[in-house]
């Protein structure tokens, strides 16, 4: 009888696994376009939304992801308004750029703020992540699944010298990504150029501009003009955060069974895997191009106490611009995001976030994968 009573369960168990799988494999296909503004692999952020991508395709079979890099199909603000309108599925949207057509997307912005790798990490952690994610739900019908971010080492890259101390850039014409940068470059006496990327190389070798504001990655495209590259700590200058988002006049059109799965890849294997594959991007960097000494090329890294000139110097410019461009709520909202980035730096020290001890040789094949001549490598889409 013991023996009937397993073999019936076993069977059971057995006809339960099989409807499972049979379930999962009768969902429907999928079929969306993603819209990004940074370039494709191997830029490790297009790597990601490859990544993305190929889990899709194979979890639910039949489905198709097109991706549309470097503003090929939209630009951040365009995008945000296609989401709107159901003319596209999904988006890779950058806060600060977001804020043309939403400005409070401005308040996650702010030098220093979070500087630690643990608080930048757990950015969709605080209450005003969610109050955004709440407020572009109900004013831009757009479903924000989380929150990425690419070079946590943003900071300042120059022609001749190397700059620290505000005194470096008291006169200097720096380009800058945005409004919000320019608060702080104006605090530090510089002389803010709003520019595009693609502008910069050639302002830089014909000085138009004496330096730029711009990430690791950006350092590693104009280190031939702009060699002496200088990060204010983590975050110090700037931070580059992402929010990952969908339409929702096309998110509640899919099954129950679609969105069970797409969320699961969403919040559980590509947003994860985003984070490690940015987080080793700058380790990949920093260990070609790295240097203690401050008159060589290279990417030095500020002290403390040196990030904390930059900081007091700054003096809460860049939150004083963004309330001239938001309402009282938005007011709030910046004031509240810079309690809660103070508790996570408190709450993350340096070297006790798990992402900092991530093993990045084990992601190496994720890079080769787009090295120079490979399928992908620059590519604009992803057919």
């Amino acid at each position: 009888m013991f023996r009937l009573g397993t073999l019936t369960t076993s069977i059971i168990g057995a006809g339960a696994l099989i409807a499972s799988i049979s379930v999962a494999s009768a969902v429907e296909p999928v079929k969306l376009r993603w819209a990004s503004d940074h370039t494709g692999p191997p830029h490790p952020a297009g790597i990601a939304e490859v990544y993305f991508a190929e889990q899709v395709e194979k979890r639910i079979p039949g489905s198709k992801v097109q991706i549309f890099w470097a503003k090929s199909l939209y630009t951040i603000p365009q995008g945000v308004k296609a989401l709107t309108q159901g003319n596209l599925e999904m988006i890779t949207g950058q806060f600060g750029k977001t804020s043309s057509v939403e400005p409070l997307a401005n308040v996650l912005l702010g030098a220093g703020k979070l500087s630690t790798v643990g608080a930048i990490d757990g950015i969709d952690s605080t209450k005003t992540f969610s109050d955004l994610v709440a407020h572009f739900d109900k004013a831009h019908d757009i479903t924000i699944f989380g929150a990425g971010h690419l070079s946590m080492y943003m900071g300042a890259g120059a022609v001749k010298s190397r700059l620290i101390g505000p005194a470096d850039f008291v006169g200097k014409k720096m380009r800058s990504m945005g409004p919000a940068e320019n608060a702080l470059l104006s605090a530090l006496g510089a002389n803010p150029q709003a520019m595009a990327f693609g502008d910069v190389p050639p302002a830089l070798q014909t000085g138009v501009i004496d330096g730029l504001l711009t990430s690791l990655g950006g350092f590693n495209a104009t280190k031939e003009q702009a060699p002496y590259f200088t990060v204010a700590g983590l975050n110090g200058i700037v931070g580059d955060y992402y929010w990952f988002g969908a339409s929702n006049r096309w998110w509640t059109k899919l099954s129950q069974e679609q969105r069970d799965v797409l969320t699961d890849i969403i919040k559980n294997d590509f947003m994860p895997f985003q984070r490690v594959m940015n987080y080793c991007n700058d380790k990949r960097t920093l260990a070609k191009f790295q240097t203690t000494d401050k008159s060589a090329p290279g990417v030095y890294i500020m002290t403390q106490a040196e990030a904390a000139v930059i900081k007091k110097v700054e003096n809460g410019a860049t939150d004083a611009w963004i309330k001239t461009k938001v309402n009282d709520a938005g007011d709030k909202l910046v004031d509240q995001f810079t309690i809660e980035a103070e508790a996570l730096v408190k709450a993350n020290p340096p070297g006790s976030h798990a992402l900092e001890k991530t093993d990045c040789s084990k992601y190496e094949k994720y890079f080769a994968r787009y090295t120079k001549g490979s399928e992908l490598y620059k590519a604009k889409k992803r057919k």
